[in-house]
């Protein structure tokens, strides 16, 4: 007995296939119409761009702070960069800048120290639609290698951004950094640096507290003066604004610090000595003072010598058959 197995014909088969694949392709599309909707937070704006197998890369729109959802095309690509004030901060606190570990800029006084500065640098994306298309013309549209060897878009987030900023802004605020420390001198910055420098006079030529102060002030002034100008210079147009740069502080190399500590030191002990010697002098002057009074009044040398008897003291003697005795109370015999 022979058992009948039905086919189908391949007619089937196609229809079958022809509506998987229409279904693939129906939600992919509502996938993609699902991404094609987009907005932004408060602290961010986005570039829009074309996108799509035959579409052009060109920027379709820019969309606003705090925006409602938006049409950003079939298959667009959106980046989105940060709206609000940003910051970039160099220091010698590990993990507190914007780069790993231990960061400080070093850069030579005029006397050829070198010295390290601390600070951070505030500024702000400038959100005019024309100068963020062509902010995004010029950076979005390329990558920026980070200190762990990665490769990011400015609008990869936080660790993209931050890429950018050491890639590209921070080569310019080190240049005026060193531009502006190279017209001090190092004691003009750090007044202990006079200390270990060759200046028999260093311990009263250091530059005073106040004056550093004001010479620190002077430099973050001048570099708040031209940072703006060359970062439109170095970027090519006015891409950052609101520019300001804090100096928070400004250290000496470990093996100068060293230097200076052992000098304060050594500089504490000569201090130390100098007051024993002048102490020592007071006394001597006071001792020649008491004999030459002693000598025109013998008698009050006996007054001090009573004076200085310890209590506990029974007899006092000091030769010549004269004796000091406190003394003692008596009582009469009971008769």
């Amino acid at each position: 007995m022979k058992l009948s197995v039905s086919r189908r014909s391949p007619r089937f088969y196609a229809i079958l296939a022809a509506a998987l694949a229409g279904l693939i392709t129906a939600l992919s599309l509502f996938s993609s119409f699902i991404d094609a909707w987009d907005r932004t937070d408060a602290g961010e704006i986005a570039v829009v761009r074309h996108g799509g197998w035959f579409g052009d890369r060109n920027i379709r729109s820019i969309i606003d702070p705090s925006s409602s959802l938006r049409w950003t095309g079939m298959w667009g690509v959106v980046h989105k960069y940060p709206a609000q004030q940003r910051f970039y901060t160099i220091t010698a606190a590990a993990n507190r800048g914007d780069r790993p570990g231990v960061d400080v800029v070093d850069t030579p006084s005029s006397d050829g120290v070198q010295m390290g500065i601390e600070g951070t640098f505030y500024f702000s994306l400038n959100l005019d639609h024309k100068v963020i298309s062509d902010f995004d013309n010029r950076f979005g549209t390329r990558t920026f290698t980070g200190a762990d060897g990665k490769a990011r878009h400015a609008y990869d987030g936080d660790q993209g951004w931050s890429t950018f900023l050491d890639q590209i802004i921070r080569p310019v605020i080190d240049n005026d950094l060193r531009e502006q420390i190279g017209d001090f001198r190092c004691a003009d910055l750090v007044s202990s640096c006079a200390l270990v420098q060759n200046n028999p006079n260093a311990q009263n030529q250091g530059t005073p507290a106040n004056a550093n102060n004001s010479n620190i002030a002077k430099i973050q002034d001048a570099i708040n003066q031209s940072l703006e100008a060359d970062l439109k210079a170095t970027l090519g147009d006015d891409f950052l604004v609101n520019v300001r740069f804090n100096l928070v502080r400004i250290t000496l190399p470990n093996d100068v610090q060293d230097a200076v500590n052992k000098a304060q030191a050594a500089y504490a002990q000569v201090s130390e000595a100098q007051a024993r010697v002048a102490q020592a002098q007071a006394d001597a002057a006071a001792n020649a003072a008491r004999q030459k009074g002693y000598e025109a009044c013998p008698a009050c040398a006996q007054i001090d010598i009573m004076k200085a008897i310890p209590p506990n003291v029974t007899t006092f003697a000091p030769g010549a058959g004269f004796a000091v005795t406190p003394g003692t109370p008596t009582t009469k015999p009971s008769s």
